[in-house]
């Protein structure tokens, strides 16, 4: 996903635990969305209580609408052997505000480097195709402020530019608040800011 896209891809809600096995070994993978550090910290002691017995619990994560926030862990696995590959598919399934976690009992038989690798990836790979991949758009928040007498003027082009509303208030001093998607931004405020007597608010969701 290009870094000045104006869309990202998430997930609304975890997905499904996945399983895969290889000689001996399962690997539990699931897909968790999560907004801030907080809630993965969370996650992983929940899944660490009720996985008292697993052998390691290995995940990454990535965080921003931007994809400018990420990590991957190996929780004891030889390095880059477990976090690494999963961030692989968080990578190469373009999602963001998001936690794969795969969870590891050890069946006896050693994988090796090269097992483990396709091994995390394999069940990264799984939940990310069970969860429900929604593609959004960022927007920004525009608020004008303007007398009433203002109020056709500014209707008007919410209507032409099919602008969403999020709230307003009609008084003699009059508010509305306005969903904008970010990559047409400029163009409506310079629409807005040419009516004299308007106030023109940006601020960020």
């Amino acid at each position: 996903m290009s870094m000045t896209s104006d869309i990202y891809k998430t997930i609304a809600k975890k997905s499904p635990e996945s399983l895969f096995k290889d000689r001996g070994s399962k690997f539990i993978g699931q897909a968790h969305p999560v907004k801030e550090e907080a809630e993965i910290e969370r996650i992983l002691t929940e899944l660490k209580n009720k996985h008292s017995k697993a052998s390691h619990i290995c995940y990454a994560w990535q965080l921003g609408k931007n994809y400018e926030h990420y990590r991957a862990n190996d929780d004891g696995e030889p390095n880059n052997s477990a976090g690494l590959p999963i961030y692989g598919q968080l990578q190469s399934f373009e999602v963001t505000q998001i936690l794969v976690t795969v969870i590891r009992y050890y069946g006896g038989t050693n994988l090796g480097v090269g097992g483990l690798i396709q091994a995390y990836k394999t069940a990264a790979q799984l939940a990310l195709e069970s969860a429900n991949i929604k593609t959004k758009v960022i927007t920004e928040a525009l608020q004008i402020d303007f007398e009433y007498a203002l109020l056709h003027t500014v209707m008007r082009i919410i209507k032409e530019e099919q602008i969403s509303v999020t709230s307003q208030k009609m008084e003699l001093s009059c508010s509305i608040t306005l969903a904008i998607r970010k990559k047409d931004l400029n163009s409506i405020k310079k629409r807005f800011d040419a009516v004299f007597g308007l106030t023109v608010i940006t601020e960020n969701f």
